[in-house]
């Protein structure tokens, strides 16, 4: 057994143990993602570096890192093993369907089976486990009774605080209708429809649909790194989770910094 050991420990520290140990780190367990946009703003905010949990949802099929050339490039399958599914509000990292090179973070604001629209600018979800059960879990927020069926108002703001609207952008015409009016749906079997918490600013599913399971790679696990536009480093961000960050001083700090640099800005990402 200790033979066995020291072998390990030699083949670790060769080259050709490195590559392999680092590469399983990061197919299976934990890959880096930077933020590059300002769609998940006051959550997590542009310059945030994390690590994704990347068995959280099962096992997707490992990409090799910048390439994203799959390790088995005559199949076309993004997913190896399936596992746990997200769950209503989870931030989740996932292969964008329009382009599967490109990972997108967003939140899951409804699963299979769940209805949901959109009225002015406010989401409106009927949950598959029906009425009575809207009534249970959800005393304390507006229900609407639209079709003979309870409709939860903004379900996710009061646990996630991170969620806001921008009350510059108004429908005027200059902006995509989906801001505003997003026609009723039923999510389908095995996808999840993804917000950003920066509603008046994301790119997501109200545009371009909803996730299969398959693109889905993990959620992020801490910040090990995060820097602003002014290259300052946000010491107060490093080592903390999306959970943390929700915590009011992290969530103040992260306002005040969208409130200042995002004056003029009016674009989706």
């Amino acid at each position: 057994m200790l033979e066995n050991l020291k072998k390990l420990y030699k083949f670790s520290n060769s080259w050709t143990g490195t590559v392999i140990i680092v590469l399983f780190v990061i197919f299976f367990i934990a890959q880096a993602f930077r933020i590059p946009s300002g769609s998940m703003k006051d959550s997590l905010l542009v310059g945030d570096h994390l690590f994704a949990k990347k068995f959280a949802y099962g096992v997707s099929m490992p990409h090799i890192p910048f390439l994203e050339v799959s390790i088995m490039p005559w199949s076309d399958k993004l997913r190896l093993f399936d596992g746990d599914t997200p769950k209503r509000g989870d931030i989740v990292i996932f292969r964008y369907p329009g382009n599967i090179k490109q990972h997108f973070v967003k939140r899951c604001v409804a699963l299979p089976g769940d209805e949901l629209f959109v009225a002015e600018k406010n989401l409106f979800i009927h949950f598959r486990e029906g009425d009575d059960w809207i009534k249970e879990h959800y005393k304390n927020f507006n229900i609407a009774l639209l079709d003979g069926k309870l409709w939860v108002e903004n379900p996710y703001m009061k646990v996630h605080p991170g969620i806001h609207h921008d009350d510059k952008i108004i429908n005027n015409g200059r902006y995509p209708m989906q801001l505003f009016y997003f026609n009723p749906i039923k999510v389908e079997k095995n996808h999840y429809f993804m917000m950003g918490d920066n509603r008046d600013h994301s790119n997501d599913s109200r545009f371009w649909g909803s996730v299969p399971y398959d693109n889905i790679e993990g959620t992020p696990w801490f910040i090990y790194f995060s820097i602003d536009k002014n290259w300052e480093i946000r010491w107060d961000r490093i080592g903390k989770t999306p959970t943390d960050l929700e915590a009011s001083p992290y969530l103040d700090k992260a306002r005040e910094e969208r409130i200042r640099t995002d004056k003029d800005y009016h674009g989706i990402s």
